[in-house]
């Protein structure tokens, strides 16, 4: 946690100044600078009179930070793209999931249906079949993937994901530095 940060943001919140906020707790302006930029830290007792004047107490100040992630997304929460063309669906199941490490998508491959190529990257993927079943070209090699088996690569050839089933195919995917 960046307290700094966060006090900056109450301090703001609270439509103060630094030199008002140093002036309501006998700091100079410089110093508050200091500890809105990480770099000084207050004593115990100094940091209780900034939350003080900014309206907060310690237990509320760092609990707020565990409330800022979101940890359960619904339904309304995901994006879905179809490629009625190459007869696939894509689900977004985390709508920000672009800015993190892992990318964890649903993909619905219709009867002959095919997902992008993909050139070779430095992203691992994971995958678990829902539904049906694919094949998995990677590189040279080929491989099919029924229903209830996993994959794993690592994404350093050419790759793509079809459906090798006569019925719709399910796959949930979690790809690292995304190139979905």
């Amino acid at each position: 946690m960046e307290i700094g940060k966060k006090l900056k943001e109450l301090r703001l919140q609270k439509n103060l100044t630094q030199e008002e906020l140093g002036e309501r707790t006998d700091l100079t302006k410089g110093y508050i600078s200091q500890v809105e930029n990480n770099l000084s830290s207050p004593s115990l007792e100094t940091f209780f009179d900034i939350l003080e004047v900014l309206g907060t107490n310690p237990k509320d100040f760092f609990d707020a930070e565990k409330d800022t992630q979101q940890v359960i997304y619904k339904k309304q929460d995901v994006t879905i793209y179809e490629d009625s063309e190459k007869g696939y669906a894509m689900t977004w199941l985390i709508p920000d999931s672009n800015d993190k490490e892992m990318e964890p998508v649903m993909i619905t491959l219709e009867a002959d249906g095919e997902f992008k190529q993909f050139p070779p990257s430095l992203s691992e993927t994971f995958g678990y079949v829902l539904k049906g079943s694919v094949e998995l070209q990677l590189g040279e090699h080929r491989y099919v993937i029924k229903k209830g088996q996993s994959f794993y690569y690592e994404a350093t050839e050419f790759h793509q994901l079809r459906n090798a089933s006569t019925s719709a195919a399910k796959v949930l995917m979690v790809v690292t530095d995304s190139y979905l």
